[in-house]
């Protein structure tokens, strides 16, 4: 009997945290989304790096979770390491972009910034 419980609740706790991370990639993602949102429409530079700062941190926060499409696949699988690399580049062009709101140049921040659309829709077709 005893090991009945501790067995149901070590499979509550699995499937509860699971449930936990995927969560959090949610949250993560709409953090994205609503950045970018706030990227291209705002004029104001500083708006801009606080919404790329925000987005910035939820990239590598959602490098902690793995999407429910790769669930059970190895760390270093090649889904995985593939899923990570989306998202590197993600961060890469966040970079660039912050850099050109930096300098107060928002048209071209807004040029590049089309460029995340393009990296969160390819990976959004593999992952999502």
């Amino acid at each position: 009997m005893r090991k009945h419980v501790i067995a149901m609740l070590s499979l509550s706790l699995l499937f509860s945290s699971a449930s936990v991370f995927a969560a959090d990639l949610e949250k993560d993602m709409d953090t994205l989304k609503d950045g970018l949102s706030v990227v291209k429409k705002t004029s104001d530079a500083q708006e801009m790096q606080t919404a790329l700062g925000k987005m910035r941190q939820a990239a590598e926060d959602a490098k902690k979770s793995t999407p429910e499409k790769l669930e059970g696949q190895a760390a270093d699988s090649a889904q995985i390491k593939d899923y990570h690399a989306g998202l590197d580049s993600l961060i890469a062009q966040i970079d660039v972009v912050d850099q050109l709101a930096k300098a107060n140049k928002l048209d071209e921040a807004k040029t590049e910034a089309k460029k995340l659309e393009d990296i969160r829709n390819a990976n959004h077709k593999k992952f999502r």
